[in-house]
């Protein structure tokens, strides 16, 4: 399993969003929703999104964290 990157909040948006999930507020956190998917996804709005956190938004989302950087590397 390879490492979980430090991203920008905007950079972790961009990719789930090109995996369909849809911005529903932004804020202090920016969460997001999929249609058909019971999840939402809570991403803080901070310079960087934590490694954890992140992994946690990863698997919430139900991928892999390849799955989530292939995406991110389009």
């Amino acid at each position: 399993m390879p490492p979980v990157p430090v991203l920008r909040p905007r950079d972790v948006v961009a990719a789930f969003r090109k995996l369909g999930w849809e911005v529903r507020h932004r804020g202090s956190h920016i969460i997001l929703t999929k249609p058909g998917h019971p999840a939402t996804l809570c991403v803080p709005d901070h310079p960087q999104v934590a490694r954890g956190t992140l992994r946690a938004l990863i698997t919430r989302a139900g991928l892999s964290v390849e799955q989530f950087l292939t995406v991110v590397q389009e």
